[in-house]
This record gives C-alpha cells, sequence and structure tokens, in this order.
C-alpha cells in the first residue's frame, strides 16, 4: 500500500471516531466508508515484470483507448494511451529499463482524461526513458478529478523495466511514445496491468518474438 493512504484514510478514522462521540456511529459510518475507500485506491500489489527482450511494459492499470501514430519534433511515433479510472491501481511503473533522461512538469488544465485534447493541454509530468536500445516517453496526465501527481524519481537515476516510478491520485491518463517502428501488442479497448502487461516490442527485438505474438491489432492508424 502506499504511504499517501494513511494521509487520507487516519484524519477520516479520527473524524469518524469524533461524529460517532458526539451524535451516534450511524452518522460516523460515510467518513469510515470514505477511509476504506482510500486504503483500498492507494492499494500496491505486486506484479511480475516480462523479461522478454524488447518488451515495453505498461506504466499503469487501465484500458487502452488510442494506438495511434503522432508526430513529435518532426518524426512520427507510437502512441498508447491508457485510461485509469477511481477504481484501478494508480501506481505508475518505467515501461523499460534505463536511466532517466529527462523530467519535465507541464502545467495545465484538468480536462476529462478520455479527451483527445487533454494528452497536449492537462497537467502533465513527461518523463525519458533511454535503455535496451531504444527511448520510451511516458507521461502522468491529471485527469478531471486527479490534480496530484507524484513522481519519486529524479533525471540521472537507473531503473529497471517495471519499477515503481510515481503515482497520479484519484483518476488519471498515462501516455507511452514510443518509436513508430516498434510491434504493438495491444489494440484499443484492451485492458492492461501496470509492469506485467506488454504494450510493444522494440523494432530490433521483434525477430526474437514468435510469430504468433507479432500481429498488428485493429485499431493501429
Amino acid at each position: 500500500m502506499v504511504r499517501d493512504a494513511y494521509f487520507y484514510a487516519v484524519p477520516l478514522l479520527l473524524a469518524g471516531l469524533l461524529i460517532a462521540w458526539l451524535t451516534a456511529p450511524l452518522w460516523a459510518v460515510p467518513a469510515w466508508m470514505l477511509a476504506a475507500f482510500c486504503l483500498w485506491f492507494f492499494r500496491d500489489p505486486e506484479r511480475v515484470v516480462p523479461d522478454t527482450p524488447g518488451a515495453i511494459v505498461s506504466p499503469g492499470d487501465g484500458k487502452v483507448t488510442e494506438v495511434a501514430k503522432v508526430v513529435v519534433e518532426g518524426a512520427e511515433r507510437l502512441r498508447i494511451s491508457i485510461f485509469l479510472n477511481v477504481f484501478n491501481v494508480h501506481v505508475n511503473r518505467s515501461p523499460i529499463g534505463g536511466v532517466i533522461r529527462d523530467v519535465r512538469y507541464q502545467k495545465g488544465k484538468f480536462l476529462n482524461a478520455m479527451g483527445s485534447t487533454c494528452a497536449e493541454e492537462n497537467e502533465q509530468n513527461i518523463v525519458t526513458v533511454e535503455g535496451e536500445g531504444q527511448t520510451v516517453v511516458f507521461k502522468q496526465i491529471a485527469g478531471l478529478i486527479a490534480r496530484r501527481i507524484v513522481f519519486y524519481k529524479k533525471m540521472g537515476d537507473p531503473v529497471a523495466r517495471g519499477e515503481r516510478v510515481g503515482l497520479i491520485k484519484f483518476g488519471s491518463r498515462v501516455d507511452v511514445v514510443m518509436d513508430a517502428k516498434v510491434r504493438p501488442a495491444v489494440k484499443v479497448g484492451d485492458h492492461v496491468k501496470g509492469a506485467s502487461s506488454i504494450l510493444a516490442y522494440a523494432h530490433a527485438a521483434s525477430e526474437l518474438i514468435p510469430a504468433a505474438t507479432q500481429s498488428i491489432p485493429q485499431g493501429v492508424r
């Protein structure tokens, strides 16, 4: 469990006790239910990280909402977007192993994380990881409800594939931007788990992946 859970749950539990003492236990139930929700929301389960060469894993739990080619600084890239609702695990993981080359916090709006414009306009943390023969950028994007992005690492820090690197509180989105030649392993509508679900395979490693897993999913454009 992420320690932030206690920052929210303990005051709610104490408030419930005070309400119960001043009135009746029944009136304290909403506060206790909120405390229980916070403890559950900040859960942090262990995950088995794939050791497949060239695998790019999901940085978070949620639903794949976009698999698309985009142009970033004049170069074509593949972007996979994942929407995290309030019921998903919100701990974020590194998609590849390597070194944190850049961390850039961008202030912005708090639009619905399902919207197409939030990838550019919303408040977000943009992280560049270089390693395993590739460079991957992933974004922690705040949503309509999420107003707090946490990132544990700093530029120059080494990171392992699937390692915990931060979280976004109460609903959000994560984008993973990769080389356009990577081979996608997910499609729009798929549900993925942070650290354990493979989003794509690096182009250089695709020859090592069995043909049955190399088919490009529908929805890539």
